[in-house]
């Protein structure tokens, strides 16, 4: 299938989640990037039919509670369709998946499925240095993350893998992390510690760094050491081969990535460095998501005339009101005040958010713009409710 032209590039998230087949929501922490990354995923699924999966590679298990299910993990566990007509929301034409990466069971899939046999993988498995990598080793999550997408999208069982990564600066870990762990495998730290065990002995320059690693370390924590990297070793051709392939997947036309923000100083700062960073490593940006923004009606000149005679004519307005529901004229007038002044103070907010979007500048056809929800966003009707202005 051709590359599609710039010219027939997505106009909305709507047609961009179409045309995809990864879209990968990154952002900073509190914008509401899983809920968005999930609200995308339920009206993908919605509307456009076919199989979808959302993943969360985010250490914080929200997607759980935003999908409104419970129980899954590294296993793709579907959203049945009895929880859409609990939700009151029309039977969805496709079908909608979620998981969530188990670190611990993707490494260990990982070494069952790369070690050169059933024997070598059995002693990594058992090695005491790998019983502790799968929350301190280098990357283990963001690399094993990458891993599992890339299984994910070769097994060719969904028609569009919806992924919500961890807050910004992480997620530069994310897309890193293949290279990462190659360049480690391969590196003098590493050789250093493995050689005097593979060949049983030490040279006159390098028996002072061993003699020191020796006494602060222990000798059984050396060999353990050794033994796991040299047996990882084995495997060193598949990462490798696989840091590749999946560079090649995450620069592939078919995958996109998302930047979900608010227009608050912090979030906007990591958004534009993580823009940024995909520009200069030349991966498809395919939309920015504002988040949580003022509805356009504040923005309305009509309606702003409206509140500022109501702030001025109140006691007329007050009066009347008073009179045709039996209410306390004092009180209805504090009210209708309120009302009028509390409108003029978000007009004041909405034109410094607009403005602040006009200086947001991202090289980006497609910016959404998701109005702040006075609920919080817990169950499918909710995500439906996003996913709709999300759509647009």
């Amino acid at each position: 299938m051709p590359h599609p032209s710039a010219e027939d590039g997505p106009a909305s998230i709507e047609a961009l989640l179409a045309a995809k087949e990864i879209v990968i929501f990154c952002g900073s922490g509190g914008v509401g990037k899983t809920t968005t990354a999930a609200a995308a995923a339920v009206m993908a699924a919605v509307k456009q039919g076919g199989k979808v999966l959302v993943v969360t590679v985010d250490p914080a298990k929200r997607l759980a509670n935003a999908l409104g299910i419970s129980g899954f993990g590294n296993a793709e566990t579907v959203v049945p369709r009895e929880a859409f007509a609990r939700a009151r929301l029309p039977e969805p034409r496709g079908e909608l998946w979620a998981a969530m990466l188990d670190t611990k069971q993707s490494w260990d899939d990982l070494v069952r499925r790369h070690a050169p046999d059933t024997q070598t993988a059995a002693r990594i498995l058992e090695n005491p240095l790998y019983q502790n990598i799968s929350s301190r080793f280098v990357q283990s999550h963001e690399y094993i993350a990458m891993e599992r997408l890339y299984e994910l999208h070769v097994e060719g069982n969904y028609d569009l893998i919806v992924v919500d990564t961890p807050p910004s600066r992480n997620a530069l870990d994310f897309i890193e992390a293949p290279q990462r762990m190659a360049d480690f495998f391969s590196s003098r730290l590493l050789r250093l510690l493995i050689v005097p065990y593979r060949r049983r002995v030490i040279n006159v320059a390098s028996r002072p760094f061993y003699q020191i690693a020796d006494r602060i370390l222990g000798s059984q924590f050396l060999e353990d050491i050794a033994e796991f990297f040299i047996l990882f070793q084995t495997m060193y051709d598949g990462f490798v081969e696989r840091a590749k392939a999946v560079e090649r997947l995450l620069h592939d036309w078919r995958t996109t990535f998302v930047v979900v923000s608010t227009l608050e100083s912090a979030p906007v700062h990591e958004a534009e460095f993580f823009v940024g960073v995909l520009a200069r490593k030349r991966f498809d940006l395919g939309a920015l998501v504002l988040n949580k923004m003022l509805p356009g009606y504040f923005l309305d000149e009509g309606a702003a005339r409206r509140a500022e005679w109501l702030s001025s004519h109140v006691d007329v307005v007050g009066e009347k009101a008073a009179a045709a529901t039996g209410e306390d004229r004092e009180q209805v007038m504090r009210v209708l005040l309120e009302v009028g002044e509390s409108f003029r103070n978000y007009e004041v907010v909405a034109q410094r958010e607009a403005k602040q979007r006009s200086n947001f500048a991202v090289p980006v056809d497609v910016v959404t713009t998701v109005p702040y929800f006075e609920t919080d966003i817990h169950d499918l009707a909710g995500l439906v409710r996003l996913g709709e202005a999300l759509w647009g």
